[in-house]
């Protein structure tokens, strides 16, 4: 890994992620988890403030990257929820199954390796009645939108450190045995639209 990669992509992508207008769509999401609570990607923390102490009971954090976690550290100390780090892949979460009642994901998949195996990790340790809250940005609908997404990926990728515009977010949750229960799309308010693809939403397994 690069001093780039180490040191400047993980302070870019953190920047960007805490941009006003992501920070709003987070409003909507993150509040809406309940009880024992798996934040996949956790990164620097950005999350941490908008839980809910009333409703959430414990929070598991789990990200692979140490450059991100200690971008977090302060954030960590400010929890307003008990938390639990684990440094580790999403694709091979180091938990029992069916212990989770809202899986927490937000502009994450973009940047995982294997972003189905992640999602069947997900599932797998969620309870039988668990929800998948999702935030994140990926492939438009618009074929020419999603043209300019294919071929600005590869610089996009090694600017935001493995982040990708090309992730059919939908059809991942389909691949991985989710059944969507509400999906809205729509493009970020002031951001370019290659990038400012969003779909938020909640899933459960099929």
């Amino acid at each position: 890994m690069g001093f780039y990669a180490r040191h400047i992509g993980p302070r870019f992508v953190s920047c960007l992620c805490s941009m006003e207008g992501i920070t709003a769509e987070r409003e909507k999401v993150v509040p809406q988890a309940t009880g024992v609570v798996l934040e996949i990607g956790i990164g620097s923390g950005l999350n941490l403030p908008l839980y809910d102490p009333a409703r959430v009971a414990h929070v598991i954090g789990v990200d692979p990257n140490a450059e991100f976690l200690e971008l977090g550290r302060e954030r960590r100390h400010r929890s307003p929820v008990p938390l639990e780090i684990i440094q580790a892949p999403a694709e091979s979460l180091p938990l029992a199954d069916g212990i989770i009642d809202t899986a927490v994901i937000t502009y994450t998949l973009c940047s995982v390796e294997d972003p189905v195996q992640t999602l069947r990790e997900v599932r797998r340790v969620l309870k039988p009645k668990g929800r998948v809250l999702f935030l994140e940005h990926g492939l438009s609908n618009d074929a020419g939108v999603a043209t300019w997404q294919r071929r600005l990926n590869p610089i996009w990728r090694k600017l935001a450190v493995g982040c990708n515009l090309t992730r059919p977010v939908e059809r991942l949750l389909d691949e991985a045995g989710f059944k969507i229960q509400r999906i809205e799309s729509y493009y970020l308010d002031g951001a370019p639209r290659p990038v400012g693809f969003q779909c938020q939403g909640i899933a459960q397994a099929a």
